[in-house]
């Protein structure tokens, strides 16, 4: 297949991206073409991205991009991951992008930053490879953003933990191998001792209690998760007990730079889209993109991008020297998530009827772009965290 349009800038045209970024980027947009556009929609009619495909995408090392090269990795930086998220975000399959980065940035590095020795290597080389498929499981049906209302509960038996609850909207969640499961340890009630624990498929007490029907990401599998007295091996403690919370708090760091990012890639494929469909379609004896209040409504959108995509490549780029970005990325998840369904309703007003017609990919964008403002943490929460570090 020839190479896909629009190829990525020279990396010299931006002080953040070396030429190995621009490498990763062209390898990602070449699957994404010979791989993902051709098959798509058929992932998105049976809801869920076959297993081969994410085996390919391990086996060209996109599932280790900054994991160690002892188990497969490539040991890469943050810049690397927004460059995938990008990328995927780009494909204009939502829920295909999705199911990788929860099993390459949600999920699996918890295993990374708190797993034991014998934890990575009996599980990191598989997740690596694309042979096993990682989940994180931290959502119920009463406490979403609120992780201190966890009701799900871990208990000590001897050389067990018995782990009881439920878990909701979890994505890869039918399809998944591995799980870190976030469970309360400490005293009952409303507080902040949280235990994680790796929770295999086949765990006895634990199953899928129903695959979940989605406005969009129709192409990644979401599910509802019981515990019912599951017994998990003592070892299964993933770091420290009572100390999750603070493991699902560092994650959800990467988690929004991540998620921007893709938020991004999705809104800059949207506007590309756009102007290409305003430049051929002709109303009242003029292409569309003659008209004033259009293009520049659209170059508006495409500064607000820009801006943004900016704000994400530098946070990145301090998170990998090491910095705080605690107020930075709940900027991210809040602009993004924000910007990219703002983005998305104009072009799909643009695009006319046509737009809102099954067969246009502005239409799924426009609806798998909704959940952007509210997974990984909703706008207004975001909004409050960045307050609270104003003052």
């Amino acid at each position: 297949m020839n190479a896909p349009a629009n190829p990525p800038l020279d990396s010299r045209s931006s002080p953040f991206f070396t030429h190995d970024h621009e490498l990763l980027r062209d390898t990602v947009r070449r699957f994404v073409a010979e791989r993902v556009l051709p098959h798509g929609d058929a992932w998105e009619e049976q809801g869920y991205v076959p297993r081969e495909i994410l085996r390919e995408m391990g086996d060209l090392g996109l599932f280790g991009i900054r994991y160690d090269p002892e188990y497969g990795g490539s040991g890469l930086d943050t810049l690397s991951t927004v460059v995938l998220a990008e990328e995927l975000g780009r494909s204009t399959y939502g829920g295909f992008a999705i199911t990788v980065l929860v099993h390459t940035d949600m999920a699996s590095p918890h295993l990374q930053h708190a797993g034991s020795k014998a934890q990575i290597e009996r599980y990191m080389p598989d997740i690596i490879a694309g042979r096993k498929i990682t989940a994180v499981a931290m959502t119920e049906p009463d406490a979403g953003s609120d992780l201190a209302s966890m009701r799900t509960t871990a208990r000590r038996d001897g050389g067990e933990w018995v782990l009881n609850g439920t878990k909701m909207f979890i994505t890869n969640g039918v399809y998944g191998d591995v799980y870190f499961v976030a469970a309360k340890t400490g005293e009952p009630g409303r507080n902040h001792q949280v235990s994680m624990f790796i929770v295999e498929k086949g765990a006895p007490g634990f199953s899928v209690a129903r695959p979940l029907k989605k406005q969009g990401w129709l192409s990644s599998d979401t599910a509802e998760l019981v515990f019912d007295h599951c017994r998990i091996p003592a070892e299964n403690l993933l770091g420290e007990e009572n100390r999750g919370f603070h493991a699902l708090m560092r994650n959800l760091q990467n988690e929004r730079i991540v998620l921007g990012a893709q938020a991004m890639g999705e809104a800059a494929k949207a506007i590309e889209l756009t102007l290409d469909w305003l430049r051929n379609r002709k109303a009242f004896g003029a292409n569309l993109w003659d008209k004033q209040a259009i293009r520049h409504r659209l170059a508006m959108r495409a500064a607000q991008v820009e801006a943004a995509q900016a704000l994400i490549y530098n946070t990145a780029w301090r998170d990998a020297q090491g910095q705080s970005v605690t107020k930075e990325v709940s900027m991210i998840k809040a602009l993004a998530g924000t910007l990219v369904n703002e983005v998305m309703y104009d072009c799909l007003q643009f695009h006319g009827g046509m737009g809102y017609m099954r067969e246009s990919a502005i239409e799924r964008m426009a609806r798998d772009a909704r959940v952007q403002a509210i997974g990984g943490g909703a706008t207004e929460v975001m909004l409050e965290e960045v307050a609270k570090r104003m003052v």
